[in-house]
């Protein structure tokens, strides 16, 4: 059982940066791959980026592409999402998400382990 805890959320002004981190216990050689989503209020939970543990291997949403950077360190079993020019339409609740490879961990409804979440919250 894989267990996921977010953190570095927060209250930023647009423009701002934040780094969100995801650490990871209780893995297994078949969880390969992290993913962040996010979802907002009254929205949907979207699909923001992912990277595979052993090559370090990334896909964005097209709409997250230029602003937000997604890294690992296998020494600490975390996943970071670097978020920069940081927009009010970012504010949203960010998930953390594995599984076993990208596919999985790029859609919500085939994620098997999820964080807790960690608002972001971006002021005008």
């Amino acid at each position: 059982q894989v267990q996921l805890v977010e953190s570095g959320g927060g209250l930023v002004q647009a423009g701002g940066s934040l780094r969100l981190s995801c650490a990871a216990s209780g893995r297994t050689f078949t969880d390969n791959a992290v993913g962040w989503f996010r979802q907002a209020p009254g929205k949907e939970r979207e699909f923001v980026a992912a990277i595979t543990w052993a090559l370090g291997n990334t896909y964005y949403a097209d709409s997250m592409k230029g602003r937000f950077t997604i890294s690992r360190d296998n020494a600490k079993n975390t996943v970071y999402l670097q978020m920069n020019s940081l927009k009010p339409e970012d504010t949203a609740v960010y998930y953390c998400a594995a599984g076993s490879n990208t596919v999985v961990v790029r859609k919500k409804d085939t994620v098997p382990y999820w964080g807790q979440g960690t608002p972001v919250t971006v002021a005008a």
